[in-house]
């Protein structure tokens, strides 16, 4: 009775791992279609909501499976963004989730923390799939994003094995409320630099960021984002030459 009941209990927790990884598969995708939906607002340039569905759609379900039968029927076409996103990517991480159904995990840290650094890794090999690589002895500007992103795969393939073969604590309580906050801070510079430029950006992002932690200090995270703010005024548009629009676009016009 113990082992059925401990064997259930594993294969609830073994299934909602699963879950977690076919969502983190997909996350480029909800991301971009979290950003197109500013495209109806004005906000950014790209594709719209519809186009984002359909495309990421289309690649998961019939682009990517067309270009591996190609692949062995000796095809030469040069897939598209979306579909190298399914094939390096998404797909990788849906054969990890349908393995982990099937697999007795006995660190749960070790291997959830081995495959999002795999995730991770896979992104910046789908990132530099378009760069050049080497050519002779030359290195190219995809070389060492892929080089870094390969060893990174087997290094976290290495830590989510550990975590099936050695006994090790379980998931520990993550609150998000850190990360979170951050990511709606890069959002809204990402979405605001154009309209409301550097310096009105570059300070709001950085307050938006400070609600991520409970023990902030609104007056002194108010001057270090300021300094901040300044250091930026001065770093990107005079030290690095970078044409940023400095004010709101409303009070340059």
């Amino acid at each position: 009775m113990a082992d059925t009941m401990g064997h259930s209990a594993t294969a609830t927790r073994n299934t909602g791992v699963a879950l977690g990884f076919c969502l983190l598969a997909i996350a480029p995708q909800i991301f971009e279609f979290i950003w197109s939906i500013g495209t109806i607002f004005g906000w950014g340039a790209g594709r719209g909501p519809l186009q984002v569905v359909t495309g990421h759609a289309t690649a998961l379900l019939a682009g990517a499976p067309s270009a591996i039968f190609g692949s062995f029927g000796g095809g030469t076409k040069k897939a598209s963004s979306d579909v190298l996103l399914a094939l390096i990517y998404s797909y990788p991480l849906f054969a990890v989730a349908i393995l982990t159904l099937f697999m007795t995990i006995r660190s749960a840290q070790d291997y959830v923390g081995g495959v999002i650094l795999m995730a991770l890794a896979l992104f910046a090999l789908w990132a530099s799939s378009d760069l050049q690589g080497m050519r002779g002895f030359s290195f190219g500007a995809g070389t060492a994003p892929r080089m870094f992103g390969g060893l990174l795969v087997a290094l976290s393939a290495g830590i989510a094995l550990t975590g099936l073969l050695t006994d090790g604590p379980a998931m520990a309580h993550y609150s998000w409320r850190g990360p979170l906050f951050v990511m709606v801070a890069i959002l809204f510079f990402a979405l605001a630099i154009r309209p409301l430029g550097l310096v009105v950006t570059a300070f709001v992002s950085f307050m938006i960021a400070a609600l991520g932690s409970h023990e902030t200090r609104w007056l002194e995270a108010a001057i270090v984002g300021a300094c901040l703010t300044l250091g930026c005024a001065i770093l990107f548009p005079y030290v690095l030459g970078l044409p940023m629009p400095m004010f709101p676009r409303f009070l340059v016009q």
